[in-house]
């Protein structure tokens, strides 16, 4: 981790820590840890991907520490999910088993299930509602109530759909194999490396670039995707399909012995909400004699909470470290992979802020020696 501990003046260091509480207090007030988890939903769900830990009362309580800033409150969660004990794996979750509570494809207007809207600032008026100024706790609840109410007195759409709102639904992509339009891949029964117990060296596999992915930091994956949707190598991405659901976790059973081989007794622990992302991608074929046909690859993101933008620039950056090509950054996995992480990134700029008073001095005597200065 690119990280050095403050050392030293150690009466100045507790007086800082001192205005720190301060500076978070100045108000007299103290933000409950209760309406950080209820109100910051995806901020919350940001920092739990990033801290690669899902838990949402840990992370609104680094929130909370951190005075609201996303990268500090990542360094807490990781530092946190440090101490933890890694005691078992779940069983391999399938996406088509998602409980979703949002979907939406732009490749088809009609699909099977159809689209959900559901929860979205993506069809609202980028407008400050000042009417928010004067929201209280009552409001809320009396707002609560009266839509809950109207909920529940409609008509239900689908017969699939569950108490809480969340349908099962078919993968859209699937429709599209079945048409021979995308390759049909057979699955990988080889065992995924960890790279939270691991160092991470290249070339790497697939599923270690999406894991670092997944935990990368939001705006440098998005500003990466971003470049290759620009023209670093990359043809225009369609998503294919976008969901936004719950996918339940089952782990084996002790008695098994943890064999992982998905046979026997497991035990369902809970589900993870989670945003899942199929880009398609056109790629032209040559067929010989001149001519080219284009074909469609996938890209692939899939990351802890509602965090949409991520996943599709995820998707993007999977398709290119996929494919790679050596003209552009955006298909380097060393360059790609190391920079996207929130906390060797922010670990590693803040360093700078640390005394450096030997090096600095060396540099400056061998300026002052060079320019033909007296040393000092």
């Amino acid at each position: 981790m690119a990280y050095v501990a403050v050392r030293g003046g150690r009466k100045a260091i507790d007086e800082s820590l001192e205005r720190l509480k301060r500076a978070r207090l100045r108000g007299g007030t103290s933000i409950p840890v209760r309406s950080i988890k209820n109100g910051l939903r995806q901020l919350i769900d940001q920092v739990m991907a990033e801290g690669s830990l899902y838990d949402a009362e840990l992370a609104s309580v680094a929130i909370k520490q951190a005075e609201g800033s996303p990268e500090e409150a990542v360094f807490l969660l990781r530092a946190f999910r440090s101490t933890l004990p890694r005691k078992r794996y779940t069983r391999t979750v399938d996406p088509g088993d998602m409980r979703v509570e949002r979907r939406i494809s732009a490749c088809f207007k009609d699909v099977p299930g159809g689209q959900i809207l559901g929860a979205s600032p993506d069809y609202a008026h980028r407008l400050i509602d000042f009417d928010l100024c004067e929201e209280t706790d009552e409001t809320a609840r009396e707002w609560t109530a009266s839509w809950e109410a109207r909920v529940s007195g409609g008509d239900d759409a689908g017969e699939s759909r569950d108490q809480d709102g969340t349908t099962r639904l078919p993968k859209v992509l699937d429709y599209l194999r079945r048409e021979g339009l995308l390759p049909d891949r057979a699955p990988r029964d080889d065992e995924p490396a960890d790279i939270t117990m691991k160092g991470l060296s290249f070339p790497t596999t697939r599923a270690e670039r999406l894991q670092i992915l997944a935990r990368g930091q939001t705006g440098a994956v998005t500003a990466l995707g971003y470049a290759a949707l620009r023209g670093y190598g990359l043809a225009h991405p369609t998503v294919g399909e976008l969901r936004v659901g719950l996918i339940p976790l089952v782990v084996d059973s002790p008695a098994d012995g943890g064999t992982g081989t998905e046979e026997g007794d497991g035990y369902y622990i809970g589900e993870v909400r989670v945003t899942e992302v199929e880009s398609l991608i056109p790629v032209p074929v040559e067929r010989g004699r001149g001519k080219t046909e284009i074909e469609f690859d996938i890209g692939y993101g899939v990351t802890f909470g509602q965090n949409e933008t991520k996943a599709i620039a995820m998707s993007i950056l999977d398709y290119c470290l996929e494919t790679r090509d050596a003209r552009f950054p955006t298909h380097d996995e060393e360059f790609v992979l190391y920079h996207v992480d929130s906390v060797e990134s922010t670990g590693f700029i803040s360093h700078l802020k640390l005394p450096h008073y030997v090096t600095f001095q060396a540099k400056l005597d061998g300026v002052r020696k060079a320019r033909g200065g007296k040393e000092t």
